[in-house]
């Protein structure tokens, strides 16, 4: 009960309060407004800026394809038959074979024969 009873004096407080102000006129202030110059002297030249660095080498390119390889050639023709050899010579007769000699006469006596 202690808090309700401080809450709502307070509350009551606070209205007496806002009851008793009196309006305040805000003063007015004066601001200086700059006023240009004379324009000052040109500045120096600045420094001329550093070179780039070389750009990065380009990538190897692909191998070409490789070509077709070329077709075998056609089989040559068959060579001409050559031409019949000559007949050739006859061969010499031969030397005529030496003559026999007589055989020896042979004479068969027949066995004697027992009765």
């Amino acid at each position: 009960m202690k808090k309700l009873t401080l809450a709502l004096s307070m509350v009551a407080m606070a209205i007496s309060l806002a009851a008793c102000q009196r309006e305040v006129t805000p003063a007015v202030v004066a601001v200086p407004v700059a006023v240009p110059g004379p324009a000052g002297a040109t500045g120096a030249t600045g420094n001329t800026g550093s070179t780039g660095t070389a750009g990065s080498t380009g990538a190897t390119g692909d191998t070409g394809s490789k070509g077709t390889t070329g077709s075998t050639g056609a089989m040559g023709n068959t060579g001409d038959t050559g031409a019949t050899g000559s007949t050739g010579n006859t061969g010499d007769t031969g030397a005529t074979g030496q003559r026999g000699k007589t055989g020896d006469t042979l004479v068969i006596v027949p066995a004697p024969t027992t009765r």
